[in-house]
């Protein structure tokens, strides 16, 4: 059965609606902006200094030597010599964002940020007219090397859905400009790789294969019958709207889980070391269920070995204080047999609001969660870290707040933090 909100095709002549703009290599292009000594050299931005982290961004310059966001360090170094690599300034980067968003709103109001690096537009009347859409795009372009810095360079989509517009930014890069109207589509998208589109990763990618959808030209050209069956759900028939550029309502997903990772500073890659991280983990993230008055029902933790890794997942009544989670951390604790460990990471799942829980009758939850909220008043007033658990003393300055892509803000863990640029360590 067809979703009721897909619409009834016709050959209408679906018209430019929606403007995307990509901020390319984000915050390898702030380092350069802020420091001029790396622009036109290749950069990467990571996390740990380590051969074993991760280079989260890299510039054009060191894209070329074919490092990515996910190459390990060791591999970067080696694929590019003279490559720069720079800690995460993750203040700035969120400051800039500001910027950005503050210059674009003086030519064309945001409809929606997407991301750190991506917004959209929404274009009406004239707007949608080829010429006046072309020239918006340039005159963001503009104000924001005017404004914010010639090394923020974008690339804009043009189109008549948002989902082909953000595909628009992937066919140039970087500092691309592409308009891809209703007549062309869905053939227009075919010089693109299947993983060029937005929810298709390699998981997906097997699916459609056994499918019979290898190519962008397939998939372009697939049926809603067949796009359903690949995606195994009314998606696939969603798709075959947005592909032909028809302009569906957003389907809106609540958020389902919150966690935290971290990749462990060699100093930190012991038994302890874990055990301390796990705690700072925790900590963290229940202060951040408090802050977004939402309560969880299950855990996980995952440490990530060399050799051996080891996890687990538990059921917990309603809970989002501290002492709670460290409970059942604690009782799992004793299992473990990782090897060599080197990411911690912990996930809260089963998310509800306060209004929608119904408190434990059997474990005191919910005056630990008022405790848990008085320190983190305690920690808002007098300063992040005044008071914590005792387990992760070693570990208390660790995990520092970063911005992923999916987010645009700083989580504040008490009074002064995130206020300097130092904070995120990393690499020299």
């Amino acid at each position: 059965m067809v979703d009721a909100n897909l619409p009834i095709f016709k050959r209408d002549r679906r018209p430019l609606r929606c403007l995307f703009l990509d901020l390319n290599a984000y915050f390898a292009s702030v380092e350069q902006q802020e420091d001029p000594a790396l622009r036109g050299r290749p950069v990467g931005v990571g996390a740990v200094n380590a051969d074993t982290g991760t280079i989260i961004a890299a510039s054009y310059e060191a894209k070329r030597f074919g490092v990515k966001t996910g190459t390990k360090v060791g591999e970067a170094k080696a694929m590019c010599p003279d490559i720069v690599l720079v800690g995460g300034n993750h203040r700035k980067y969120a400051e800039y964002h500001d910027r950005v968003l503050a210059a674009v709103e003086d030519v064309l109001p945001v409809e929606k940020v997407c991301s750190i690096d991506e917004m959209s537009f929404r274009l009406i009347g004239r707007e949608r007219e080829p010429d006046s859409a072309l020239e918006l795009a340039r005159r963001l372009k503009a104000v924001i090397r005017d404004r914010v810095g010639e090394c923020m360079r974008c690339s804009i989509g043009i189109a008549p859905n948002a989902f082909v517009a953000k595909l628009g930014t992937e066919m140039q890069k970087p500092d691309g400009l592409v308009m891809v109207q209703g007549h062309e589509l869905p053939d227009r998208l075919e010089i693109l790789g299947l993983m060029d589109f937005t929810g298709i990763n390699r998981r997906m990618l097997v699916r459609l294969k056994a499918a019979g959808i290898f190519s962008s030209r397939d998939l372009c050209q697939a049926d809603p019958a067949t796009l359903h069956r690949a995606f195994g759900s009314v998606i696939g028939d969603r798709w075959w709207y947005l592909l032909r550029g028809f302009d569906l309502a957003s389907e809106e997903t609540e958020r389902r889980t919150l966690g935290h990772s971290h990749v462990l500073p060699p100093d930190l890659r012991t038994d302890q070391g874990a055990r301390e991280v796990l705690l700072r983990l925790l900590h963290k993230a229940a202060a951040r269920l408090r802050a977004s008055d939402l309560w969880a029902g299950g855990m996980a933790v995952t440490v990530n070995g060399f050799k051996r890794s080891w996890g687990f997942k538990t059921r917990m009544p309603p809970t989002q204080d501290t002492l709670t989670m460290q409970k059942y951390a604690m009782e799992a604790w004793p299992s473990r047999d990782f090897d060599k460990p080197m990411q911690v990471g912990v996930t809260f799942y089963d998310l509800a609001p306060t209004a929608e829980v119904t408190p434990s009758l059997f474990e005191p939850t919910v005056d630990l969660s008022k405790l848990s909220h008085a320190v983190d008043e305690v920690n808002q007033k007098f300063g992040k870290n005044k008071v914590y658990l005792a387990g992760m003393e070693g570990a208390k300055d660790a995990a520092a707040e970063r911005i992923a892509f999916n987010k645009t803000w700083l989580f504040s863990e008490g009074k002064g933090d995130n206020e300097r640029g130092s904070e995120a360590g990393g690499l020299p």
